[in-house]
């Protein structure tokens, strides 16, 4: 298992839209939000390239989160905006725009909606064209946990890795002792963990 670092990771948010949330309930929306959130933060604050992009905006998909777009201005004006293609990267769009920021890294970490629909797809063809894939799976949801069950099995079988924001955080950083632990403890605390005490 290859170990991800800040330096040779890339960040896809993949349809983190107003009304992709609703096609998720397997997971609290405020939990995915907050997921998104603390990963888009992460990403800003140790300056790893991030690509977002959204699926037909003017249908019930509805607008990307008004949060990515405070976190993330530049990225969320540059966002790929998909006509319906289900594996983003079939879109030459978007594979033009995580080419151009990956620069030749090879980790990349997804999270979005739907885990059963719009990741499931890009996560394995990544990973047949020799990326490392991790999805952040509570960054994401389903409709029904049987979707998200069979979902994740498809694409472990293909290789890809399934990990989770507080395990993507802590391979990342590494110690939270260092500068860059200082900077993502605070983050996770914000985003994460005060959610448990609410």
């Amino acid at each position: 298992m290859k170990k991800f670092k800040i330096e040779d990771t890339v960040l896809l948010l993949i349809d983190h839209q107003e009304g992709t949330l609703f096609f998720s309930a397997n997971r609290p929306h405020d939990v995915i939000i907050s997921r998104a959130r603390a990963l888009a933060k992460l990403a800003k604050a140790l300056n790893i390239p991030v690509v977002l992009t959204s699926s037909q905006e003017d249908m019930q998909q509805g607008p990307l989160i008004k949060d990515l777009q405070e976190i993330l201005p530049d990225e969320f004006a540059n966002r790929v905006k998909r006509e319906g293609i289900t594996n983003a990267w079939d879109d030459d769009n978007f594979k033009a725009a995580v080419l151009k920021a990956a620069d030749g890294k090879k980790n990349i970490v997804m999270a979005g909606l739907t885990n059963d629909v719009c990741i499931v797809w890009p996560a394995i063809s990544m990973t047949q064209e020799g990326f490392n894939v991790q999805v952040v799976i509570d960054g994401g949801g389903s409709p029904t946990e049987i979707a998200e069950d069979v979902a994740r099995k498809t694409w472990e079988d293909e290789g890809v890795r399934t990990t989770t924001i507080g395990q993507f955080f802590s391979e990342l950083i590494g110690s939270w002792a260092s500068p860059e632990g200082e900077i993502a403890k605070p983050i996770i605390v914000d985003e994460v963990y005060s959610l448990l005490f609410k």
